[in-house]
């Protein structure tokens, strides 16, 4: 057996030991069973008061905001919309949209961001500001739409499960071929990372959130020290999970993450470039901005996701001299590793032969990934909206 079989043959191995880890011992992960379950919560009902940071939003907007002002929720109700000095008419249209519907609306004017403050959690923090009180607020996406009762089941939910935060990552748009391809490798990437189960348990120290659709109560986001806490957070969701996280009531974290099919966004990626630019936005943020950290999670992409199918083919080439171990590892890896995505391709009514392309979607938010990092060393930082981080704090 020759260097390269022995070294192929173990580094299939490898990869076969880390796809076994994460498919039997890492929280289930690849399941799409925690999802939001229905229910009203018990009376007397308590107050909800939504926030919906929106600039530019003009095009998505009457088809997003009425689903909010339609909610059949039994307690108070209200809509705060943060126009973050929009150029198309946002406050404007939003304020037709409220005439005659069944809760009110409160079109806010945002500003600048201060020194330090990311533009999406200062229009929130302007939001928040600007509405009455009330027991809970929902962090609500402009492009999200809800179900009649997403808001009733939200809050029962909360309170049922004395849950501090309660958020639902959203349907996302799954219409054209990169949509098709990304996006449901993106909820699978994103679980693996926080596993939902895993966020739920007050026992583990997994904390996680979907910005899009995110219930906290009010006292919560309070005691961990508000928006400000997390003022220059590029991935605000997970950052005020964490932070809600580390100051929760009794030493325990009490958040729920899970999925719900009536909560959809309706943004559009048409392009590899768009999805790109929405993971390169913010990946290396999410390694800490540490250059060991990336170092590590490309290193840990390559032994996932390239490592199966090069074992396969080398494996098949080097047969006659060893290689036959190298490629049933390989084999064997990337069966558990496209089984293990089939879940959330149905979730998403895409065929399950979709799964086997998942090493090539995992290499490439790699290179995203490595991108992001490229664009932080470059002075590129994200931006929400249009908005980056409004310099040094």
């Amino acid at each position: 057996m020759s260097t390269v079989t022995v070294v192929l043959a173990a580094a299939s191995s490898a990869s076969l030991v880390a796809w076994c880890v994460n498919a039997f011992l890492r929280g289930r992960f690849w399941t799409t069973a925690v999802r939001l379950p229905p229910g009203t919560p018990p009376g007397p009902h308590p107050s909800v008061v939504v926030v919906v940071p929106a600039r530019d939003e003009a095009e998505l907007l009457p088809r997003t905001l009425p689903t909010l002002l339609a909610q059949e929720y039994p307690g108070a109700l209200s809509v705060v919309l943060v126009d973050d000095r929009s150029s198309d008419g946002t406050g404007r249209l939003a304020r037709e949209l409220a005439r005659g519907a069944g809760r009110a609306l409160d079109v806010v004017g945002g500003s600048d961001p201060p020194p330090g403050w990311a533009g999406k959690v200062w229009a929130l923090a302007c939001g928040v500001a600007a509405a009455p009180p009330s027991e809970y607020l929902l962090l609500s996406d402009a492009d999200i739409t809800h179900g009649p009762d997403s808001v009733s089941r939200l809050v029962a939910l909360a309170v049922a499960d004395d849950r501090d935060l309660v958020s639902v990552m959203a349907r996302l748009r799954c219409e054209g071929g990169w949509e098709r391809l990304v996006v449901p490798a993106f909820v699978y990437l994103f679980a693996l990372l926080y596993p939902f189960r895993w966020v739920n348990s007050p026992a583990r120290r997994t904390a996680a959130a979907a910005g899009g659709c995110l219930l906290v109560r009010r006292d919560a986001l309070e005691e961990s020290g508000g928006l400000e806490a997390i003022k220059g957070a590029l991935i605000d969701d997970v950052s005020l999970a964490a932070a809600v996280a580390r100051r929760a009531r009794g030493g325990a974290a009490r958040l729920w993450l899970g999925l719900h099919g009536e909560v959809r966004s309706l943004r559009a990626y048409p392009r590899l470039g768009d999805l790109w630019d929405m993971v390169a936005r913010s990946a290396y943020t999410q390694l800490r901005r540490s250059p060991l950290l990336l170092a590590g999670t490309l290193a840990g992409l390559l032994l996932l996701f390239a490592v199966p199918p090069a074992a396969v083919i080398l494996g098949a080439m080097t047969w006659g001299s060893g290689g036959a171990w190298a490629l049933g590892a390989g084999a064997a890896a990337w069966l558990i590793l496209a089984a293990s995505e089939v879940p959330m391709l149905r979730y998403y009514g895409l065929a399950p032969w979709r799964a086997l392309a998942l090493p090539a979607v995992g290499l490439l938010y790699g290179a995203m990934t490595g991108d992001s990092a490229l664009r932080h060393w470059r002075g590129r930082a994200g931006s929400w909206r249009g908005r980056p981080v409004a310099g040094p704090a």
